[in-house]
């Protein structure tokens, strides 16, 4: 467990995400027909969900491509997501560090968005600025929101559930806990693992690459997807990445090659790959994400749940 839930669940959200990280309760939400009163209304401001309803109508129109796929936006809050929340570690925080994590430090400190792993998440940065200014919520909630929403705007992408109540910092994360794209398994397991995240969730989490692209790790290929739906959020990225011939537009991170082939990883990624895989990678995915958007927050327990305000899941495309 993670958080304040170390030490007991003590509120029905504390309980939910227990269940949720261990594994006996769904982590995606079909909860529907939320009507939200007026943008800053009295009756507005006493509903916590009331505003993430205003702020989810308005992240529907910027996540929504042509043809009802995601786009950059959407790509990008899902990976400024990812990059503001894995800035926590197990192994520091038990040697008094426990800071870092989803905490909306990576806008917050003015500092993290300059260190190289964050390269090209300078617009959405500003773009949640432009949010915070306008509904007034905690930027790590709002960072966190924006990257299940991204998800759930993408076609096939799980409904994620939604916790709001974290606590803002604007101290800068500790450097070094994002994983490089070539690092080995071995390596990327263990930081992994000291964030609490398994093999199995890992797994999980890199199909997120399925609606990715790469602009830096080789500027000759700026652009390049890493499968070549990235549009939709399937699980050709699992095929592709372990095919010996893959469409001479898609380019795959050695990092993801490497994981895909280990034996903590292998048969999981195989099962995402083949048949019924996308509703299991679908739920291992928000089981996972859950955990990850989580890691740094400790006041689980004091948390409102707010899945209800989310665009319902597309099922096609």
């Amino acid at each position: 467990l993670i958080g304040d839930l170390v030490n007991g669940a003590t509120t029905p959200v504390g309980r939910s995400v227990t269940n949720i990280l261990q594994g006996t309760e769904s982590a995606e939400s079909h909860e529907a027909g939320y009507r939200p009163a007026p943008f800053m209304s009295r009756a507005c401001r006493k509903d916590t969900c009331c505003i993430w309803s205003h702020i989810s109508r308005a992240l529907t129109a910027s996540f929504t491509g042509r043809g009802g796929r995601c786009n950059k936006w959407a790509r990008a809050a899902i990976r400024l997501g990812f990059h503001d929340a894995g800035t926590w570690s197990k192994s520091l925080a038990s040697r008094g560090q426990d800071f870092g994590g989803a905490d909306g430090s990576i806008v917050l400190s003015g500092q993290e968005k300059g260190r190289p792993e964050n390269k090209g998440l300078e617009e959405i940065i500003e773009m949640a600025r432009r949010w915070q200014r306008i509904y007034g919520v905690g930027m790590g909630d709002l960072i966190q929101f924006a990257a299940i929403h991204a998800v759930v705007t993408c076609p096939l992408g799980p409904r994620i559930r939604f916790f709001a109540g974290r606590k803002d910092s604007s101290r800068p994360a500790p450097d070094g806990l994002l994983p490089g794209v070539f690092a080995s398994a071995d390596s990327l397991i263990n930081l992994f693992e000291d964030k609490t995240i398994s093999p199995h969730e890992l797994a999980a989490l890199l199909g997120a690459h399925s609606t990715s692209k790469q602009f830096f790790i080789d500027p000759r290929k700026s652009g390049a997807p890493q499968d070549s739906t990235p549009g939709v959020w399937d699980t050709l990225f699992y095929n592709q990445t372990t095919a010996g011939k893959t469409p001479s537009q898609v380019f795959k991170f050695q990092s993801d090659v490497v994981l895909a082939q280990d034996p903590r990883i292998k048969s999981e990624w195989e099962s995402f790959a083949g048949q019924g895989g996308q509703e299991h990678w679908n739920e291992d995915y928000a089981r996972a994400y859950t955990r990850l958007s989580l890691l740094g927050v400790n006041n689980i327990n004091g948390l409102t749940e707010c899945s209800k305000v989310l665009p319902a899941a597309k099922r096609g495309f």
